[in-house]
Formats: structure tokens, C-alpha cells, sequence
């Protein structure tokens, strides 16, 4: 089948590239004409045949917002825009809208799998009619891993979406539970080599992951990560998560803790942690660093 593919970044070029390997044509666009295949989304639409399909994997918010109003202008009833980028599946809903009043369909797709998926495949979480996932399946097919998992139709608009939000709520509290082993490790003296103690759990424990090999190749590469800055940007996925918790009432100790600590790690000289230090010394004498 044509797709059309609006952001050819770090994920979107390695998406073209996998998906044209399994026999399909992409009409790429990206702002950066270097790796572009047409110079406009006016061009892209023009590139491909009826009914289109056009996947947009631009930033979540503004970009998305905009692409997509754009799109609307310009594509045919019957079409439709798959957002694969990280938005909040609230906004999945308004686009479904917006496009529906011009007879345009809408698909959300949560895509996992970073900068390794062009060889190891997509997880794909996706949400709309079915009538628009299967106009889209060959693609989905195209990029997930090879064998019966890693792609589901989650749910109605916003389920992709709302999916995907939660598997990063996930994989924010599994790193943070690495971290904080860690730095515990690393503290104690009788341990003398935590790097291969992360080895060791790569076979026969019930922690074995890929995150945990991520650790492993990162200890690897610094073994005492001597020279990374203790910082760790959060990019939504898990304030929305902990917003939708509280929304529904549902109780998230461990993705909450992982985000507010992401909070923490931006803090050189924590204001929180100059009060607790204030009342230890108060009420106990215990003694307090003076700032140099």
C-alpha cells in the first residue's frame, strides 16, 4: 500500500525505512528537506492515490495540532490521518472531530521501540473504528515484531494513546527501581563490582528485562556513570498518567514516586531538602552543611 509520513526524525525515518522494506511505498515529509521525499504536505498529498493514509509522527501539542489542521485542508473524505506521535489522548478525540466533520477518518497509534525498532520492530498500541485500523493494518503489520504480539487495537479514539501513556508510567517506575538499586549498591563497601551484579541478573532472575540489558550496556560503556549529570527530563507520558490516577481515583505509588524523583534530579541544591535539614537540627540538633 502508499502511506504518506509526516516527520522523519529519529523515529520516523527508521519507521519509512522498516515499512518500505516490507514492500510498501512511503511518501515522506519532513521540515528538514535533506531527508524529505516532497517539499509540502501539499506535496505529499498530491504524491499519493485515494483513499490516503497519512501517518504524522511530528511532537505532541502545537506541531501535532497544526499538522493535523493542515491535513484537513487538504485531504479527500474517505482519507485518514494516523497520529503516531506521543499526544495526550485527550487531544485524540478533538482531532477525531474535527477531521470527521470533513469525512476524514482517525486513527491514534502509541509506538514503543526507539531507536532499535527498525530492526527489532514497533510495540504498536492503537484506537478508532475498525473500519480505520484495517485500511491501516498492512502498515501496523509492517512494523510490528516479527511473531503474534507487539500490536493491539486497543479501544475506541484515545485508547492508543491512553495505552501508551500508561506502559511509560510503567517504564518510569521499572528504571527508577533500577536506579535506586543501583546507587544502593554502589554506596555499600563489601560490594566491589556492581556492574557485574547487573550482569549476573541478566539470566535466571525474575528481572531480567531489556531494560536491564540497557543498564548492562550502560555500565559497560561507563561503569560508574562518571560521566553523566544526575538530570532526567520527564516528557508527559507520566504526568499524564498520575493526572488520570487521580482522575479515576486509582491509586499509583510507585509511577507517582518516579516522577516526582525525575522533579528532584533537576535540583542542585534542593529548597525541600534545606527545610528537612532545618527541622532535624531544630528539633533534634543533628548537625546541617553550611552553603560554601
Amino acid at each position: 500500500m502508499e502511506l504518506g509520513l509526516v516527520g522523519l526524525g529519529k523515529m520516523g525515518g527508521n519507521m519509512r525505512e522498516r515499512i518500505r522494506r516490507a514492500g510498501h511505498t512511503v511518501i515522506g515529509y519532513d521540515r528538514n528537506p535533506d531527508v524529505a521525499d516532497v517539499n509540502s504536505l501539499q506535496g505529499l498529498v498530491d504524491k499519493l492515490k485515494g483513499p490516503r493514509v497519512v501517518w504524522v509522527m511530528v511532537p505532541a501539542g502545537a506541531a501535532t495540532q497544526s499538522t493535523i489542521d493542515e491535513l484537513a485542508e487538504l485531504l479527500s473524505p474517505g482519507d485518514i490521518v494516523v497520529d503516531g506521535g506521543n499526544s495526550r489522548w485527550t487531544d485524540d478525540e478533538k482531532h477525531a472531530e474535527e477531521l470527521k466533520a470533513k469525512g476524514i477518518g482517525f486513527v491514534d497509534c502509541g509506538v514503543s521501540g526507539g531507536v532499535w525498532g527498525l530492526e527489532n520492530g514497533y510495540a504498536l498500541m492503537y484506537g478508532g473504528d475498525k473500519d480505520d485500523v484495517a485500511k491501516v493494518q498492512p502498515v501496523f503489520d509492517a512494523l510490528k515484531p516479527e511473531g503474534d504480539f507487539g500490536s493491539v487495537h486497543a479501544g475506541k479514539v484515545g485508547a492508543g494513546h491512553f495505552a501508551k501513556m500508561v506502559h511509560n508510567g510503567i517504564e518510569y517506575a521499572m528504571m527508577q527501581a533500577f536506579a535506586e538499586g543501583w546507587e544502593l549498591l554502589e554506596k555499600v563497601d563489601s560490594v566491589t563490582d556492581v556492574r557485574e551484579i547487573f550482569r549476573s541478573w541478566q539470566e535466571g532472575t525474575v528481572i531480567r528485562s531489556w531494560l536491564l540489558d540497557l543498564a548492562v550496556n550502560a555500565l559497560d560503556d561507563d561503569e560508574h556513570l562518571e560521566k553523566l549529570r544526575g538530570f532526567a527530563a520527564d516528557s508527559g507520558e507520566g504526568r499524564w498518567t498520575v493526572e488520570a490516577a487521580i482522575d479515576n481515583a486509582v491509586p499509583l505509588p510507585a509511577i507517582t514516586a518516579s516522577l516526582f524523583a525525575r522533579f528532584a534530579s533537576r535540583q542542585d541544591d534542593s529548597p525541600q531538602m534545606k527545610m528537612i535539614a532545618a527541622l532535624r537540627n531544630q528539633f533534634g540538633g543533628h548537625a546541617v552543611e553550611s552553603k560554601k
